[in-house]
């Protein structure tokens, strides 16, 4: 274990080039769940009472594929948000040394390329504009962003809950190119959890903690979308009300 642990330490910077490389290819993957089925704006079911839209006064993330991939993109703005706020920061350059500063500016690109890419992929797909979520706004509250321990931990959260959000939502994805994709997207973001989890306590086996990881299996956690919404919900960060009346 002290061998994977040293490795682990020595990885980040494989970690980081990992993850331009990535960066750059899933940028270019709008381009494939753009040309999918044309029927995807009707829903797994085909059933276009679930598209996304507007209900009752509030927005819909609808149900389907298509209620997924508004959920994915929901998750994708939080954390765009969150590390556009951290590298932004008057106080970035003297919390953080060079490494952790690098390891998140990387995470900042590749979140903002990940929204970028479902607002993409979504457009194509739909009929109408109002079936794309709207931009969501967010406030951290006490939260400081020149505090090294709390923006890490909550970055932890993040990631963490975002590795289980994509695993726990895999099931209910029907179309094979968007599985594929959400396939991809996962397994950056588990990096994203371990290069965070490495800057929080190097050195440790806590990349792939017990708590994220099973000891028996040796699978990540996987969450419902409905058990997600509520553990992000009670962070009390996304100030944008909306529902998720069709998504399990």
């Amino acid at each position: 274990m002290k061998k994977v642990q040293v490795e682990e330490v020595k990885s980040l910077h494989s970690r980081r080039n990992f993850l331009r490389i990535s960066g750059i290819t899933l940028a270019g993957a709008g381009l494939v769940m753009a040309g999918c089925s044309s029927d995807d704006d009707k829903g797994s079911n085909g059933n276009s009472n679930q598209l996304p839209g507007v209900r009752d006064g509030k927005f819909d993330l609808g149900g389907g594929d298509l209620g997924v991939l508004t959920y994915a993109y929901a998750l994708e703005q939080l954390e765009a948000d969150f590390y556009t706020r951290v590298v932004n920061g008057n106080s970035f350059g003297s919390t953080f040394n060079a490494e952790e500063r690098e390891v998140l500016e990387d995470l900042y690109n590749h979140e903002v390329i990940h929204r970028e890419f479902f607002k993409a992929a979504i457009s194509g797909v739909i009929s109408s504009q109002d079936q794309l979520l709207p931009a969501l706004q967010f406030d951290y509250g006490s939260l400081s962003f020149s505090n090294r321990t709390q923006v890490l931990t909550t970055a932890r959260t993040l990631e963490d809950t975002g590795v289980a959000a994509y695993n726990g939502a895999g099931r209910y994805i029907t179309t094979p190119d968007y599985l594929v994709l959400a396939g991809k997207i996962v397994s950056v973001e588990a990096r994203h959890a371990s290069a965070i989890r490495s800057l929080l306590n190097p050195g440790t086996a806590a990349f792939a903690g017990d708590d994220v990881v099973t000891s028996d299996t040796g699978l990540g956690q996987a969450l419902k979308p409905s058990q997600v919404i509520t553990a992000v919900s009670a962070l009390e960060i996304i100030k944008t009300p909306f529902t998720a009346q069709f998504l399990p």
